[in-house]
């Protein structure tokens, strides 16, 4: 019980309840007191229980002793019939035998009142006592119980009955007779006088009293009342009340019922079956009789309980006078304690009536007043104080900080001057930083040497600990004269005279502890004598804290604002020029920041990105690529997943396709939430080309090195073959195929190598006096395929030399001649045509192909680019002719592009004369 309490305590302190003392009591209270009244409860309900249990119990064992002896009886009485079948008087009726024998079975048995043969149509043979010959011959065929006889070999009771002969209620116990071949010839019956059973009942309903209604009935199979207290209740049907019972009994069960009758009075039933006839024995009494002992005990109880419950109530109210309701009043007064709310007058005259009190209530009541007193004062303090760290929080200038602060602390102590000094090291003087209280010629006329001896700020820093004189006219420090600093003249003045001109007899000195600042010191005068208490330091101290935090504030401000905004600067400068776009957005999917690259992309300035939706841009980004939805989609699942993905792009910008990967990644605080998002698009276009390039180097390279590699193998393995000799014509063709081949492996390597050599900055140009019209010459011989006559040349008679390096221009030459020859009918004409313009030799070779496709015009210059999937004359070739071209052209300063035209293709260069 002990451990059971201890846990509800700690249940109801855990809880809401836990706050409340009353509440607590009260609960205990109630558990204890449902505990009590529970148990008791319960033991009585028990205890009432196994009371009705014993009635209900002694009643069953009455009815089941009345069945057993009924059964034996009727046992008795089936064996005695049965015996009697067995004997040859009755089974061949012989009227002397059977009076013989019936005579002696009713000198044993007088409660049969008579014995009797019938033959197997139901006719009397014979009947004693004799007496009743009456019935000798008469059909007894109607009677129940001859049916029933008629199909069993086993002997029977019938129900109980009127006795034709001797009119009495009686029942029978039959044995059917039947022949060696089955063949029934009749029975032999006796009748019992039900009158018999009766008088057992009768006795035992004696041993009670009238007014308890106590009953005792055998009912048979027929719902008869067959045995009875009252002999003219026999052979009667049983009452509407008992029909439950009596279906019940004569279903083979045993059991206690409790009914309620047509009256409304309830009863107590207990039934028991007599298994050898099919009959049932009821016991009923009402429950108010069978049960009063159990119901007196109960409604004890229950008085116990009540007046248990009552003296509990009047304890509860009595605690709750002396000791909850003043707690109550005294916690309401606790919490009032430092608030600013005033008591109401109730509240007033139960703190005065509880504090009037002797006993230990009116101890703590008086305990709190003098407690609110000293809580009130220290109320006070503090809240200077936090007006004092909201006005050092409120504003990071020094000066004006400084000032509230002394304000605020005078407030608290009531003291009308104080200063804040602080070291001035141009000077190497501690000077006045704030006061309140002194004249300005004072202030400025106060310098005090670090080293001074008898200063009590100096002591004060230096010491690292509060320093106060209490009285300056008994201190003897005080009566030093000052020593000289290098910013002041020789003071006249003692410390003392300096006190008495000021007006203060008293000071406290307390250093402030400052790490990144002059060393300073808060000082606090008095007007008279005073010691300052601990309390007062520990006050002051608090304040000194605060104008240092003050100062220190103000001085990381200035350092930490100027840092900062300079790593603001590099930090953006940074990332401004970075060459990716990166955007960052807060939750709500509006951008917060977008870089100069990622504006450059939407062709927006940054004031129109920030702020918009990041959808916004994306559709503007969208407007320039050749799949809106797919790329779309792209990105949105990017942006949506969870963590980093990345999804690829390719937009239309400035005149060229460019590939675009976005990066996004979740923006998160130091605990790992969620803030925003971040994008970074990169621009992946000089990848992309690279590994296109790489593709389209390692495809061109093997074809075109496999296909004459194969040429020269083959010829060569034959001219090498011992079995054939070949004349002097087929070995000239071979040599003649293997030497084209080989130069056509040297002009590939030599391109490569040329190409290799401008791109890395190594191409050296070799500067003579040219003449363009024996460039085009010499080019146009070399070419392979040569042009023939079809080239036509367009050159002035007067255009100049000019200095170039003429083995690149000629590959120049030779190129443009061999793609205009390649990618051209044989018959069509191609033309080259040179003139001066702007100082330039400006060159153009035409021709009457299928052109240049529209929008293919830059990337023809493009290394290892062809156009052979949209020109339906393939050429073998590696790509590599007009970006060599491009390369020697540029070296020399000029410029080459394609020009348009409505048939074929131009293409143009310009090379400087100068």
């Amino acid at each position: 019980m002990f451990n059971f309490f201890e846990k509800l305590l700690r249940f109801l302190k855990r809880y809401s309840v836990r706050r409340d003392l009353g509440i607590q009591l009260m609960v205990l209270y109630i558990v204890f007191v449902g505990l009590v009244v529970g148990t008791t409860f319960i033991f009585a309900g028990r205890t009432r229980a196994r009371l009705e249990g014993d009635i209900k119990a002694a009643d069953l064992a009455l009815a089941r002793s009345i069945a057993q002896e009924t059964d034996y009886y009727m046992r008795n009485a089936l064996r005695a019939v049965r015996d009697l079948g067995e004997y040859p008087e009755v089974i061949d009726p012989d009227s002397v035998g059977m009076e013989d024998l019936f005579s002696k079975m009713m000198g044993i048995r007088p409660d049969y009142s008579s014995i009797y043969r019938l033959n197997s149509q139901g006719f009397m043979l014979y009947h004693y006592p004799e007496g009743s010959s009456s019935v000798m011959g008469q059909d007894l065929s109607d009677q129940a119980f001859f049916d029933r006889a008629m199909v069993t070999t086993r002997p029977l009771i019938s129900k109980g009955g009127i006795s034709p002969v001797t009119r009495q209620p009686v029942a029978t116990a039959v044995m059917p007779l039947w022949s060696q071949r089955a063949r029934f010839t009749g029975l032999v019956a006796t009748n019992i006088k039900l009158a018999s059973l009766s008088i057992t009942l009768d006795k035992i309903a004696q041993e009670y009293n009238p007014e308890e209604e106590f009953l005792v009935i055998i009912v048979d199979s027929a719902g008869q009342i067959i045995a009875h207290p009252n002999e003219d209740q026999i052979l009667t049907l049983v009452p509407e009340n008992l029909f439950n019972v009596t279906e019940a009994v004569l279903l083979g069960r045993a059991d206690n019922i409790i009914e309620v009758d047509s009256t409304g009075k309830e009863f107590l039933y207990s039934f028991v079956p007599v298994s050898s006839a099919g009959w049932g024995v009821i016991v009923s009494r009402p429950t108010a009789t069978a049960f009063a002992t159990s119901n007196i005990f109960y409604r004890g109880v229950l008085l116990i309980l009540g007046l248990f419950t009552i003296a509990g109530i009047l304890f509860w109210i009595s605690l709750y006078r002396q000791a909850i309701r003043p707690m109550g009043y005294l916690t309401a007064y606790s919490q009032r304690i430092g608030r600013t709310a005033e008591p109401t007058v109730e509240q007033r005259r139960n703190i005065r009536d509880l504090s009037n009190r002797s006993d230990q209530v009116g101890y703590l009541t008086r305990s709190l007043e003098r407690m609110e007193l000293a809580i009130d004062a220290r109320l006070n303090e503090l809240s200077t104080l936090l007006t004092t760290s909201a006005a050092v929080l409120s504003s990071l200038d020094s000066q004006t900080v400084l000032h509230r602060i002394l304000e605020q602390l005078e407030q608290v102590l009531n003291v009308d001057k104080s200063a804040i000094v602080a070291l001035d090291e141009r000077l190497d003087v501690f000077r006045v930083q704030a006061s309140n209280g002194f004249p300005d010629n004072y202030i400025q006329a106060l310098a005090i040497s670090p080293n001074e001896r008898n200063s009590i700020t100096s002591r004060a820093i230096n010491d690292r600990r509060p320093i106060q004189v209490s009285d300056t006219e008994t201190d003897p420090l005080y009566n030093l004269p000052y020593e000289r600093t290098r910013s002041t003249a020789p003071n006249p003045m003692t410390p003392r005279e300096r006190a008495r001109s000021a007006g203060y007899r008293s000071i406290l000195a307390i250093p402030l502890n400052t790490l990144h600042t002059n060393p300073s010191a808060l000082l606090v005068f008095r007007p008279r004598p005073h010691h300052f208490s601990d309390r007062e330091i520990t006050l002051l101290s608090n304040f000194a804290n605060q104008a240092a935090m003050a100062i220190e504030n103000a001085a990381l401000f200035a350092r930490s604002d100027t840092r900062l905004q300079e790593q603001t600067r590099r930090l953006e400068a940074l990332i401004q020029s970075l060459n990716d776009g990166l955007i960052l957005g807060n939750l709500a999917g509006q951008i917060i920041y977008a870089n100069r690259r990622a504006c450059e992309w939407v062709h927006r300035h940054p004031e129109d990105i920030i702020g918009a939706p990041l959808d916004h841009f994306i559709q503007q980004l969208l407007q320039n690529t050749e799949n809106p939805g797919e790329s779309e989609a792209a990105l949105q699942s990017a942006i949506e997943s969870q963590g980093t993905k990345v999804a690829e792009i390719t937009i239309r910008f400035a005149e060229q396709d460019r590939h675009l990967r976005f990066r996004t990644f979740d923006v998160t605080d130091e605990r790992g939430i969620p803030i925003g998002y971040g994008q970074i698009i990169h621009d992946i276009t000089a990848d992309f080309e690279l590994d296109r390039l790489k593709s389209s180097l390692i495809s061109t390279v093997s074809h075109e090195l496999r296909t004459p590699l194969a040429s020269i193998k083959g010829y060569t393995t034959t001219l090498l073959a011992d079995d054939v000799e070949w004349d002097s014509e087929s070995q000239h063709d071979f040599l003649s195929i293997i030497s084209t081949e080989t130069d056509r492996l040297s002009n590939l390597v030599s391109d490569l190598l040329d190409l290799s050599r401008f791109e890395a900055g190594s191409l050296v140009i070799e500067r003579n006096e040219c003449d363009i019209t024996e460039l085009i010459q010499n080019a146009a011989q070399i070419a392979n395929p040569q042009p023939g006559e079809r080239l036509q040349t367009q050159i002035p008679a007067n255009l100049p030399f000019f200095q170039a390096d003429p083995r690149r221009l000629e590959a120049v030459l030779r190129n443009l001649i061999e793609n205009a020859t390649k990618y051209s009918e044989p018959e069509s004409p191609i033309r080259v045509s040179a003139n001066t313009q702007n100082g330039n030799i400006i060159v153009k070779v035409e021709d009457e192909g299928p052109g240049i496709p529209t929008g293919e015009s830059a990337r023809i210059f493009d290394r290892f680019y062809r156009l052979e999937d949209t020109l339906h004359n393939p050429n073998s070739g590696f790509g590599l002719g007009l970006s060599i071209c491009q390369g020697f052209v540029k070296a020399h300063g000029g410029e080459i592009w394609a020009e348009p035209c409505e048939t074929g293709a131009r293409i143009s260069f310009s090379i400087p004369i100068e």
